[in-house]
């Protein structure tokens, strides 16, 4: 059995991926109390000394206010680190799995879907410091698998929280009936996060490169908002009074930054469209 070390072990997807893959692999969960990722030298020491197979790399500073007003420090932990355990992993002889982002396309004024040859442009620190990590493993990594992921949802399982999602968000505003703001003026994947948990192994042994990690989707947030409560049963009368558009937001600059995994279902990877993935949610769930 392979013996996995998963950074960021208490997120979403690190427990979803532990939660269904103990059988198949030995998770050694790394915890912020045992490395910081201020510090990079000592992040390169700790996963030298480790004793593993793989390293599965998702522990990160997602707060976009955080990156915007300390990017030296959140490039030390996003950046810097992340690069620090890819160096360790090289000279170790290990593969390194890194959990990327669509956000490295949210710079980008064309439509998306954006496949991996794709040109990274990112108006936010968050965005560019996962780019600069892509393109370093990219240029120094033999063996290595980058997973770009788009916005992942899912729902609260005995031990694993889920993350903020549409499907969540849209969930928490039919419950307590407060009206509630969806973005009109993008397009983004959205996508089941438990895709990700059941093919974990699949992942593991991908030909070494870039891959996208994303079911399709047309619809704005807003409208994906909106197909969400109808499918959790909302009336259209409810639909329209608590599902509001927000046109505000992103007015300036319609963003779509969708992405085009067609590589990673011609490796064998299983992804559908956002609609077939709301319906299994919500059937696993009981809904």
């Amino acid at each position: 059995m392979l013996t996995v070390a998963i950074t960021g072990a208490t997120g979403y997807l690190a427990s979803l991926i532990q939660l269904y893959n103990r059988g198949r692999f030995a998770f050694v969960p790394v915890s912020r109390s045992e490395v910081d990722y201020s510090h990079p030298e000592e992040v390169e020491r700790f996963f030298r000394a480790l004793n593993c197979d793989i390293v599965l790399h998702t522990a990160a500073n997602l707060a976009t206010a955080a990156c915007e007003n300390d990017p030296v420090g959140t490039g030390l932990v996003n950046r810097d680190s992340a690069i620090a355990v890819a160096r360790a992993c090289a000279d170790k002889g290990r593969r390194m799995l890194f959990v990327s982002t669509e956000q490295v396309f949210n710079g980008r004024t064309d439509a998306g879907p954006f496949d991996e040859r794709a040109k990274t442009q990112s108006v936010t620190n968050y965005g560019r410091q996962k780019a600069d990590v892509d393109a370093w493993m990219a240029a120094n990594l033999d063996d290595y698998v980058t997973l770009r992921l788009s916005w992942m949802f899912g729902m609260a399982l005995p031990h694993v929280k889920p993350s903020p999602g549409i499907v969540g968000n849209v969930l928490a505003t039919l419950r307590s009936g407060t009206p509630t703001r969806f973005t009109a003026n993008e397009r983004r994947c959205l996508t089941y996060a438990q895709r990700l948990a059941d093919q974990f192994d699949r992942i593991c042994d991908l030909p070494a490169g870039l891959y996208h990690f994303a079911s399709s989707n047309d619809l704005t947030t807003y409208e994906a908002a909106r197909l969400v409560a109808a499918r959790l049963g909302a009336g259209e009368a409810e639909v329209e009074r608590l599902i509001l558009p927000d046109t505000e937001r992103y007015a300036e600059r319609f963003r779509d930054f969708r992405l085009d995994a067609g590589k990673a279902r011609a490796a064998g990877i299983e992804l559908g469209t956002f609609e077939e993935d709301v319906d299994r949610c919500l059937a696993d769930f009981g809904w």
